[in-house]
């Protein structure tokens, strides 16, 4: 009886985790990033706000464009436009994302990357997340300084 239970609470989890991630659902998330983890950049505080918006075309698939403003302390800032994809694995919750954005960071340093990010998906309901996520932006322009890996924790709502 137990197994019986066990293997039903499994299929309904499997089938309540499948609708978010459905055509047609949209999605919103803001969320904090940096927090002093990055690689680069080192000596001075940072940290930073993202807001993300997304529809899936697809199941498991959506399109998402994002917006971020971070503050390295000292009077530099950056704020970064971007657009890409992300897919979900429907057994787990794990996505991977990735796209194209612009950077800007004053006084006057532009780039462009490409964000890679692996990210966990995890409901307190039907429409409310918990998302962390690990990321590697690659700078096409300074490889070596303008790269950055981090770490973002954000709420999502998917509707």
């Amino acid at each position: 009886m137990k197994k019986l239970f066990t293997l039903l609470l499994v299929f309904a989890a499997t089938l309540a985790t499948h609708a978010q991630f459905s055509k047609d659902t949209k999605y919103v998330s803001t969320s904090l990033s940096g927090l002093n983890l990055e690689y680069n950049r080192k000596g001075s505080f940072r940290m930073g706000l993202n807001t993300d918006v997304g529809y899936f075309v697809a199941d498991a698939l959506m399109l998402r464009g994002s917006a971020s403003f971070k503050h390295y302390g000292k009077n530099a800032d950056q704020v970064t436009l971007g657009a890409g994809v992300r897919y979900y694995f429907l057994q787990n919750g794990i996505s991977l994302g990735t796209g194209l954005e612009y950077s800007h960071l004053s006084p006057n340093i532009n780039d462009l990357r490409i964000p890679l990010e692996v990210g966990y998906t995890f409901y307190l309901n039907h429409y409310i997340a918990i998302e962390p996520a690990v990321y590697y932006k690659m700078s096409i322009n300074d490889f070596a300084d303008g790269s950055e890996v981090g770490f973002r924790i954000g709420l999502g709502y998917y509707f």
